[in-house]
C-alpha cells in the first residue's frame, strides 16, 4: 500500500478532506513541543483551518523524549489523519506540521525558536513536562532542571527540560535583537499560562538575569484552555484510516468531533486570526479551564481509576455500569458543580449532560488505563483542588475522596503485582503503596492536603468502601 505523503494526495478517494491551501507557500510562525496525539488531534488541526486563510502559521513539531513522530511523519511530509468519532466518523488529512525535530538536532530546534518568522511558541508536554512542584512552582530539585542549571554555566549550552529550551531560545533572540514571542500553553493544569510564565523566570533568573528581564518586558504567556476527548491510537484505527483512505498512515490521530479551545486574549505581537477554525479568545480564561478540568477531567480520572478497580477497560463500558455511571453523574452535580464558577452563558447543568453524553459516546473507545496515567500529576489539578473548597466551604468529601481511594488500590495492585505505573513518581508511589498514609504524606502530589483529618477520615471510608465492593461510601 502506497504511504501518505504529499504527493499520495491526489489519490485519496472522494470525501476524505485535505488541505485545502498550497503547502509550498507555508512559513512556520508557529513552534510546538510535544506534537503527540493530543496536539494533533486538536491546536494542529485548527491550523490547518487557519492556513487556507493565511499561509503564515505553519507549525514546527519538536520532540524531546522520543523520536517516534518524527520517525511516523517526517517521511509523510508532516502530514497525517485526522478521524473525527461520532454517529459517522469522518477522516481528515492534516497539513499543518511541516517537519518534527527531535533533541538528536539541537542546533536545528535553536534555529527555529530564534527564527524571525517565529512568533508563537505552543506546548502539549504533559503536567509532568513543566517540572513543578505541589504548589505549581518551578522544582529546582527536578532532575531536568538541576541538568540545566548545571549546563548553563556554558555559554554554547543545550537543555534537558522544556522550560530550559525556552530560556534558552529566549536568550538567543535576545542576543539577535529579535522580537518578542507568545508562549502557549495547552496542558491541562489550572493558569498554564502563568504558571509556565513562572517557571520560565524563574529558571531564567538562576541562568541569566538579564534574559529573565527581557522576557518578563517581551514575551507573552497566555491562558489556555483545550477540551476534546483523544483516545489513543491503536491498530483498529491503523486499519480504518487504510481501508478509507487507501494509504498507509503511520500514526492517524482520532478524537470526538465536540472540541473547544479558549485562548486569554494577551499575545506579545500577532493573533493568529484561529477564530476561523472556532477558538474563542476570552479577557479571562480560567471559568471555562475549572469547569473543564473538574468536571470532565474529574469525571474522567474518578471513572478510571474506580472502573479499573472493577475490570473494566474503556470510558464507555464504565458509564455502562449504572451504578457507577451514577455515582459519577451525583459527584459532578452535587459535589463539583458547587466549586465551579461558569462563564457567562455556561449552564452547568446542561454542560455537565453533554459531558456524560460525550463518554457515552459509543464511537468512542478510550481507554481507562491512558486516563489513569501520571496521577502524581494529573489529580491535584482534576479533584484535589475541588476537594480542598469543600472543605474549606464546610461540605462533604466522601464522593470526592472515593477516585482518591480507588487511586491508592491501583497503585497497590500494581505494586502487588510487580507491574511499573506510568508516573514520574512511579517508584516512590509504589514503594509506599502498602501504606495509603504514607501516600497522602507525600507533598509533592497532596501539598498540605494528606494531613487534613477530614480528607484522610474520608479517604479511609472510600477505602472500605471499595475493599466491601461498592463504588459509593456506605450511606452517601
Amino acid at each position: 500500500m502506497t504511504r501518505l505523503s504529499q504527493a499520495a494526495l491526489t489519490a485519496l478517494p472522494e470525501g476524505i478532506a485535505a488541505p485545502r491551501y498550497d503547502r509550498s507557500t507555508v512559513t512556520n510562525g508557529v513552534v510546538h513541543f510535544g506534537p503527540g496525539a493530543f496536539h494533533r488531534a486538536h491546536q494542529a488541526a485548527a491550523f490547518d483551518t487557519l492556513l487556507a486563510h493565511d499561509p503564515r502559521w505553519g507549525l514546527t513539531g519538536i520532540s524531546l523524549n522520543s523520536r517516534g513522530v518524527a520517525d511516523s511523519l517526517n517521511p509523510q511530509d508532516g502530514l497525517y489523519t485526522l478521524a473525527l468519532l461520532d454517529l459517522e466518523t469522518s477522516y481528515r488529512v492534516i497539513g499543518s506540521i511541516g517537519r518534527v525535530l527531535t533533541r538528536d538536532d539541537p542546533e536545528a530546534i535553536l534555529t527555529a525558536l530564534a527564527h524571525h518568522d517565529t512568533r508563537v511558541i505552543s506546548s502539549t508536554v504533559t503536567e509532568k513536562g513543566y517540572c513543578l512542584n505541589a504548589d505549581g512552582a518551578l522544582d529546582l530539585a527536578n532532575p531536568a532542571i538541576a541538568t540545566d542549571l548545571e549546563a548553563a554555566r556554558a555559554d554554547d549550552w543545550t537543555p534537558a527540560s522544556f522550560t530550559g529550551w525556552l530560556v534558552r531560545g529566549f536568550q538567543v533572540r535576545r542576543h539577535a535583537g529579535l522580537p518578542g514571542v507568545t508562549v502557549l500553553c495547552c496542558d491541562n493544569l489550572t493558569d498554564n499560562g502563568r504558571k509556565l510564565e513562572a517557571a520560565a523566570l524563574a529558571l531564567a533568573g538562576e541562568i541569566d538575569p538579564d534574559t529573565a528581564r527581557w522576557i518578563a518586558d517581551n514575551v507573552a504567556f497566555p491562558n489556555a484552555m483545550v477540551d476534546s476527548i483523544t483516545p489513543a491510537t491503536d491498530a483498529a484505527l491503523r486499519t480504518r484510516v487504510a481501508h478509507e483512505t487507501g494509504l498507509e498512515d503511520a500514526w492517524p490521530i482520532q478524537r470526538e468531533r465536540f472540541t473547544q479551545w479558549v485562548i486569554e486574549d494577551r499575545f506579545a505581537g500577532e493573533r493568529p486570526a484561529l477564530d476561523v477554525a472556532g477558538v474563542t479568545f476570552a479577557s479571562n480564561v480560567r471559568p471555562f479551564e475549572t469547569a473543564k478540568l473538574r468536571l470532565l477531567n474529574g469525571a474522567h480520572s474518578s471513572l478510571a481509576y474506580i472502573g479499573l478497580g472493577m475490570g473494566l477497560e474503556t470510558v464507555a463500558d464504565a458509564m455502562a455500569d449504572s451504578t457507577l455511571a451514577a455515582f459519577v453523574e451525583r459527584l459532578m452535580r452535587v459535589d463539583i458543580a458547587p466549586s465551579v464558577t461558569p462563564p457567562p452563558g455556561l449552564d452547568l447543568d446542561g454542560y455537565i449532560s453533554d459531558v456524560l453524553a460525550r463518554f457515552r459516546n459509543p464511537a468512542i473507545r478510550h481507554l481507562l488505563s491512558q486516563i489513569a496515567w501520571d496521577g502524581s500529576q494529573k489529580l491535584p489539578y482534576r479533584l484535589l483542588d475541588t476537594v480542598r473548597d469543600a472543605l474549606a466551604a464546610g461540605r462533604s468529601v466522601e464522593r470526592l475522596a472515593l477516585p482518591i481511594a480507588a487511586w491508592l488500590r491501583f497503585l497497590v495492585r500494581a505494586a502487588n503485582e510487580g507491574r511499573t505505573i506510568t508516573d514520574p513518581l512511579g517508584p516512590m508511589l509504589l514503594a509506599r503503596a502498602g501504606d495509603w498514609r504514607s501516600v497522602l504524606a507525600l507533598r509533592e502530589v497532596f501539598g498540605d492536603l494528606g494531613s487534613e483529618p477530614r480528607f484522610a477520615h474520608a479517604v479511609a471510608a472510600g477505602l472500605a468502601s471499595l475493599e466491601a465492593g461498592q463504588p459509593a461510601p456506605a450511606g452517601v
